[in-house]
């Protein structure tokens, strides 16, 4: 078993090329407010307890002297797993706050014989990404950014909840991964009950699919879920990733709200 951040758990297995142009949701970035954090427990098969993922957000200023903010991804296992699986991880993305756009992208972790270090930054006036990836410089290269502007897998799943989506109803959005880019239908299924460690929620289900020529776990019958509170802060109390070999399965365990408001939704 290899437990990665949840970017990696999501898109490792996928093997997905650039699919059509899919419009994101450019504007303002509220997906997190300053300061904002999420701790969730991991279990993964007969594991109760097999890592922590820790999301967060602070926001700064550019070199250009832009405001943006950074969401970071920090995934280390936990008690028995990390005996015999020692894997510390962290995942980047830094998002332009004016315009909602990926600036960069970055991970790097270990699990002490095979490492992860690669970065992404994104050229809009080229419309090119240049991706680098340093345990593996043979696969660095230049690749055009699909029509739409990308957003991370991370801000994509947490920006569901201000969308209010109602059961049937979905929005597309263009995810990138690394040097790939690819087309995901994120779809409301069903308001559903679910119990954490901090209490239990009313839900929505939110499903993320690729509708037209899967790839990845997406052939395969795999499936990844995230359930968002439908009161007060929305919260993404459960993720769910689920493979053949098994499923991973993350609660909430800890939040901490933003140190400052987030900024006005659109009417």
């Amino acid at each position: 078993m290899r437990l990665s951040s949840l970017t990696s758990l999501c898109c490792a297995t996928l093997a997905i090329s650039a699919g059509p142009a899919i419009s994101a949701n450019p504007g303002p970035f509220r997906a997190f407010g300053d300061g904002e954090t999420f701790t969730y427990r991991v279990s993964w098969g007969i594991f109760f307890h097999a890592g922590a993922i820790v999301i967060s957000a602070h926001e700064e200023t550019t070199a250009d002297g832009h405001k943006a903010i950074r969401i970071a991804t920090d995934t280390a296992t936990r008690g028995i797993v990390r005996g015999f699986y020692a894997y510390n991880n962290r995942a980047e993305g830094l998002i332009d706050q004016a315009t909602g756009r990926l600036l960069l992208v970055r991970e790097k972790g270990s699990d002490g014989r095979h490492f992860t270090d690669n970065e992404t930054t994104f050229d809009y006036a080229r419309m090119t990404a240049h991706y680098v990836d340093r345990a593996h410089p043979g696969r660095t290269q230049d690749v055009p950014i699909p029509a739409g502007d990308p957003v991370d897998l991370i801000s994509a799943l947490v920006g569901t909840r201000d969308w209010n989506l109602k059961p049937g109803e979905k929005r597309e959005v263009l995810v990138n991964f690394g040097n790939e880019f690819f087309p995901i239908a994120l779809c409301a299924e069903a308001f559903e009950e679910v119990a954490t460690p901090l209490g239990t929620y009313q839900t929505l289900l939110i499903v993320p699919r690729m509708e037209k020529n899967p790839k990845g776990i997406f052939k395969q019958g795999g499936q990844f879920k995230v359930w968002i509170s439908q009161s007060g802060q929305k919260l993404p109390v459960k993720m769910q990733l689920k493979l053949a070999f098994g499923s991973a399965t993350l609660l909430l365990t800890d939040y901490k709200k933003p140190a400052t408001p987030a900024s006005p939704k659109s009417p």
